[in-house]
């Protein structure tokens, strides 16, 4: 049985935008049957946060020291490039 992962969607506040990421890459996961468990944080939380999760999807500039793979989800907010974020999730989800 496949583990299921764990995304942290990061933003300036860990609250407005990280929640609106949130909820758009859940809902289009699961009408690609996919389900994961999600974090949101803060970028400056990031460094301390990032070895319980799987990658991160951040809409902010993040710490370069972090190791895990890190997916910029701006176009969640500009809708351009959207699609394209959203199979780069897919793909690390079904990894």
């Amino acid at each position: 049985m496949t583990r299921i992962k764990t995304i942290l969607f990061v933003c300036g506040t860990g609250v407005a935008t990280s929640t609106a990421v949130n909820v758009a890459a859940t809902e289009a996961m699961k009408q690609r049957g996919l389900t994961f468990h999600a974090r949101q944080a803060k970028a400056t939380e990031v460094p301390s946060l990032a070895d319980d999760v799987d990658f991160i999807v951040t809409t902010t500039p993040i710490s370069g020291s972090v190791t895990k793979p890190v997916i910029k989800g701006l176009a969640f907010l500009t809708g351009m490039g959207k699609d394209k974020v959203l199979d780069e999730i897919e793909a690390e989800l079904r990894k």
